[in-house]
């Protein structure tokens, strides 16, 4: 069952290494499709748990075989791994910025990365005999995990507070780089979109009024 769930991702990474390019893309066009699906943040959050748990299958998959190629193939394979445990931070940051609610995805998370972070330690606990070929980006997707790892167990108020204040302090970054016009334009947009949003919609006429 699990190995032909992962025969198309295996052929996506063979058919992107040997056209050797500079820019990949860490999902296949169906998982990019199953994230576009997962309109709730708790499901997009298990959701990329799910897609990091057939990053790091595929690697034990192919250290099991000693063949031509693999450590190119693992090499890129930890790098898409590594990039999808960042969407999980940037989902659920998100999420916290729009106050949404997250508390069972991200108690998949944590459950999830412990997982993740033992095995990928073992890894490399294990020392492959081709582990110089891709031990930066092994590291990487170790220091990754473990980072989001703390976040993920952060109180989520606190959290919440840490991104807002971030938020707002880039704002301010941005604002302070731009020409009083084009500050002055941002504003007025802003206040703009938030006048449509206190506006409640109805479905009267115009000028009917209620009996």
């Amino acid at each position: 069952m699990r190995r032909w769930m992962l025969t198309p991702i295996l052929s996506a990474i063979f058919a992107m290494a040997a056209g050797a390019q500079a820019t990949r893309d860490f999902l296949t066009a169906d998982e990019v499709d199953q994230v576009r699906l997962a309109q709730d943040p708790n499901d997009r959050l298990k959701l990329y748990l799910h897609f990091a748990r057939q990053r790091l299958e595929l690697v034990k998959q192919l250290l099991s075989k000693d063949k031509p190629g693999r450590s190119a193939m693992i090499h890129s394979t930890l790098e898409d791994y590594t990039k999808i445990i960042e969407a999980i931070d940037t989902v659920a940051d998100d999420a916290l910025r729009r106050r949404l609610e997250i508390d069972t995805g991200i108690s998949a998370v944590v459950k999830g990365q412990k997982e993740l972070l033992a095995a990928l330690e073992k890894i490399e606990q294990s020392k492959p005999k081709d582990l110089a070929r891709y031990e930066f980006a092994l590291q990487q997707a170790i220091e990754t995990t473990r980072d989001s790892l703390e976040m993920s167990q952060e109180d989520l108020k606190t959290r919440a507070r840490s991104v807002l204040e971030r938020e707002a302090r880039e704002r301010r970054e941005r604002e302070a780089l731009m020409q009083p016009k084009e500050l002055e334009e941002k504003r007025a947009q802003e206040k703009k979109e938030a006048e449509q949003k206190k506006k409640v919609p109805t479905l009267r006429r115009k000028g009917e009024t209620p009996k």
